[in-house]
């Protein structure tokens, strides 16, 4: 064990794990008023579910021993992290510590996801998806880009730092397939359904921004030159990506937003979450803005093709992982390959088109993958369960009352007036009725 690549390795997973609760805040001021606390909630069970279920068989299906060589699921043998104690080591940190830190990533991946069917989905439901998902799609997606033997970060030999394709186009492509197993939202394309705090939106785009150094300087699993890079290329991304949107805003409406500075950040940072351990300031300069402009306008898609993906995961996440994990093929820089084994070089840096074609090749198994087994969890749910969609009469009173029983903006009972308490408890009764 090296102590200050382990000091460093526990601060960066609870920096991740603080991104779920950014997270949280960020679609909680992106819905609307009725169904904040639902929104909330959707994160911080993903936390729960996914802690459990990472713990007990997600974590050796990623980084166990390879199944059968071919480099598609982990084997068996760590089950409940059977055989894994506190002087267990990777590289150069305790294994505990390494299972803590993969385990951050994926339960921030589920939650992404919940974004895409903001306002209409029922808890339930949403926390069954969580554990299935997770062992079906994020498990396996791990194994082929960092376990042992996997087939697109070994064999294909595609790079993917932190998370392009297991994070991004993984949780877009997942959240694409469930936005259209529920179908759209009451009211799409004709009310508003403007954000209701976006104050609220900036603190958690503020909070995702923090925890992101640690998301991405800390997968160099050490404290050295690899993960200063990947934290300066978080930076730039960042910025960049802010600023690209806020132009966009500004040459198409005529103003800039708090909403698109927010929208825009967090564009670039997940554009450079593959690339900032291969490409070096200058491409982190051109990651971000190609995000941050791309992105502004691919969250209008929805409306022309009519999917209802509430809160943008598909025109973010999806579209900005994509482009991060593609332009590798042409930004990457033998020198900041080789800090972590490699030596590829992308096509503007003298390098042949074949890195770029392996990047592609990830990203089209990734996404397909991830959209056709997240579709059909989302199905088996819906038929076999009681249903993945709110009732309609739910999802038009607000999510808040009528799952939780509660509100943002009254205590259910607690400390409100006679009148809100009332409304409370007929909320209840409604939700037991039906």
């Amino acid at each position: 064990m090296n102590a200050g690549d382990t000091a460093w390795l526990l601060a960066a997973t609870a920096l991740v794990l603080l991104m779920t609760p950014g997270l949280a805040l960020f679609y909680g001021g992106m819905v609307r008023t009725k169904s904040v606390l639902n929104m909330l909630m959707m994160s911080f069970a993903s936390i729960g579910v996914g802690t459990v279920v990472w713990l007990a068989a997600g974590w050796t299906l990623a980084f166990g021993r390879d199944l059968g060589g071919v480099g598609l699921l982990g084997g068996f043998g760590q089950l409940g992290l059977h055989g894994i104690g506190p002087l267990s080591v990777t590289g150069h940190v305790p294994t505990l510590l390494y299972v803590t830190f993969q385990g951050t990533f994926a339960i921030l991946t589920a939650a992404l996801i919940s974004g895409s069917i903001a306002d209409r989905a029922r808890f339930g439901p949403w926390m069954v998806f969580v554990a299935a998902w997770m062992l079906a799609v994020y498990a396996p997606e791990a194994h082929w880009v960092w376990g042992p033997g996997g087939w697109i970060g070994q064999h294909l030999g595609a790079l993917d730092f932190a998370g392009g394709t297991v994070v991004e186009v993984s949780s877009g492509a997942s959240g694409l397939a469930l936005a259209l197993v529920l179908g759209p939202r009451l009211g799409f394309r004709k009310d508003p359904m403007r954000p209701h705090s976006l104050p609220l939106v900036l603190l958690g785009a503020g909070l995702l921004w923090f925890g992101w150094f640690g998301f991405n300087a800390g997968s160099a699993l050490g404290a050295n030159g690899l993960a200063a890079a990947a934290l300066l290329n978080t930076q730039i991304a960042a910025c960049t990506g802010l600023l690209g949107w806020l132009a966009v805003e500004k040459r198409r409406d005529g103003h800039a937003t708090t909403l698109g500075a927010a929208s825009g950040a967090v564009a670039g940072m997940v554009a450079i979450t593959p690339s900032c351990g291969s490409v070096g300031p200058i491409g982190a300069v051109v990651v971000g803005l190609v995000a941050g402009v791309v992105c502004s306008y691919a969250v209008s898609w929805k409306f022309r093709l009519g999917y209802d993906d509430s809160l943008d995961v598909v025109g973010v996440h999806l579209v900005a992982g994509i482009i991060g994990t593609l332009l590798i093929g042409l930004f990457a820089t033998s020198a900041m390959t080789a800090l972590s084994g490699g030596g590829q070089r992308g096509l503007l840096y003298g390098g042949g088109v074949g890195q770029l074609g392996r990047q592609a090749v990830a990203v089209i198994a990734v996404g397909a993958y991830s959209f056709v087994v997240s579709w059909l969890i989302g199905k088996a749910i819906d038929r076999f369960g009681s249903g993945f969609r709110a009732h309609r009469d739910h999802e038009l009173s607000g999510l808040d009352l009528s799952i939780h029983a509660e509100s943002a903006y009254d205590h259910g009972g607690y400390g409100a007036t006679p009148a809100t308490a009332s409304g409370a408890m007929a909320a209840r009764d409604l939700t037991k009725r039906i």
